[in-house]
């Protein structure tokens, strides 16, 4: 059945469109060539412009004064979007980068930008090797089959940035759950419950565990990242109690989220594409251009938003100030005039000017430690498979803003 443009606009505040790749791609495509600059009117949320085409996504990163994120960060609701507002007229909303412009953002950024510089990261790489080979270990534990999702990829990545963090492994258990709550929120199975109060008490339960944790970084600080974050002073004082959790929040959650994702969808789309597969095997040399297409492939961020400061035009539509538009980075990765052949998965694609770590001044700040996991985990499991196949149907997480797949069933065979 033919898909009008309204239709395909409707897609983007759809969680269940999400997990449905093909007919979500055969949507952004419809709107990168007749709509790039699209109008959508969903029922249940404020009305925003859909942002489709690379070269669009970019203006609109590169002027981050003439638009900025606040206030209206990501798609929600109109209902969460209230919810928000209240909160943060009450001190209690969730402010992470994601939410923040300059000069604030700026400073709020530097806090953390040290512990994820190359220096640093060649510092972690050690730990980094040292979980992917437990975990490709326990894959060959498993009998020769296994949800990868489940039984390796949301577990790897979050041991790392908890590491990173330095918390103890007795905890990482609850992260994990609460993790999965506040990025499932449209998903039945993930969510803790149906409605925004339920989101505002996972967010909660996680202000609740930081909150502990800061106060024991100011008695005793130590030599992690979440000590520096409880210690971060601004113009001499600490950063307020809010900002300082929601900083944790955003590192402990979107440090790990989008990597698992990646981990899970790369290692699909390998079993999708065997030739890919076997010429990586055959020559590692290609592993940071494989990491790359992979994160190009699953682009586990789905969208950011961002509101015009005063009227302009993108693409030759006029913005009015206030609008918000919907920055979708899935289909900026899949534009053909950016990408030859886009829909095929390249383990040498270089140049891959792929926008799934943003671009500007919101550039992703884990996105070095991102490639590295990648890296580490495919440079230990690759030249160990021997084979791999689909043993069930991968199921996606339904959401509007992070995800990728929640179930990978895998048989396989490995060396060793």
């Amino acid at each position: 059945m033919t898909m009008t443009t309204t239709e395909a606009g409707l897609a983007l505040a759809d969680p269940s469109a999400y997990a449905d790749e093909a007919r979500f791609h055969e949507a952004l495509a419809l709107l990168r060539r007749e709509s790039p600059v699209h109008r959508v009117e969903a029922p249940g949320y404020e009305p925003f412009w859909a942002i489709t085409r690379h070269a669009d996504i970019m203006e609109i990163e590169r002027n981050h004064a003439l638009f900025v994120n606040a206030p209206r960060s990501l798609l929600q609701t109109a209902e969460l979007d209230a919810l928000h507002k209240q909160r943060e007229a009450e001190g209690i909303a969730l402010r992470t980068l994601i939410h923040m412009d300059d000069p604030q953002h700026r400073v709020v950024r530097a806090i953390g930008a040290d512990w994820f510089r190359p220096k640093a990261m060649r510092a972690m790489q050690e730990r980094v090797n040292e979980l992917a080979r437990n975990y490709v270990e326990r894959m060959a534990g498993l009998g020769g089959e296994c949800d990868f999702v489940q039984q390796v990829s949301v577990h790897y990545p979050l041991y790392v940035i908890l590491s990173l963090l330095g918390l103890p492994e007795s905890d990482f258990p609850r992260l994990l759950q609460l993790t999965q709550e506040l990025f499932g929120g449209n998903d039945t199975e993930l969510r803790r419950g149906a409605d925004a109060d339920d989101a505002m008490a996972t967010l909660l339960d996680f202000f609740a565990y930081f909150q502990d944790l800061t106060t024991a970084r100011r008695n005793a600080p130590t030599d992690d990242l979440a000590s520096a974050i409880a210690n971060a002073r601004v113009e001499g004082e600490y950063l307020s109690d809010f900002d300082t959790l929601s900083y944790y929040v955003i590192v402990a959650t979107a440090g790990h989220d989008t990597t698992s994702s990646t981990i899970s969808g790369g290692l699909h789309a390998l079993v999708q594409h065997p030739d890919e597969l076997a010429r990586l095997r055959q020559d590692p040399s290609l592993l940071p251009t494989a990491v790359d297409e992979m994160i190009r492939w699953v682009t586990p961020v789905k969208e950011f938003m961002r509101t015009a400061t005063a009227d302009t035009k993108i693409g030759g539509v006029t913005i009015r100030q206030g609008e918000s538009m919907l920055l979708s980075y899935p289909s900026a990765n899949r534009d053909e005039d950016v990408f030859d052949e886009p829909f095929r998965f390249d383990v040498g694609r270089d140049p891959n000017k792929h926008l799934a770590f943003g671009f500007g001044v919101h550039y992703c700040l884990g996105a070095a430690l991102a490639r590295i996991e990648i890296r580490s985990l495919f440079a230990e499991l690759l030249p160990r498979l021997e084979s791999v196949e689909l043993a069930g149907r991968p199921e996606s997480v339904a959401t509007t803003f992070v995800g990728g797949l929640k179930r990978l069933p895998i048989r396989y065979t490995l060396k060793g």
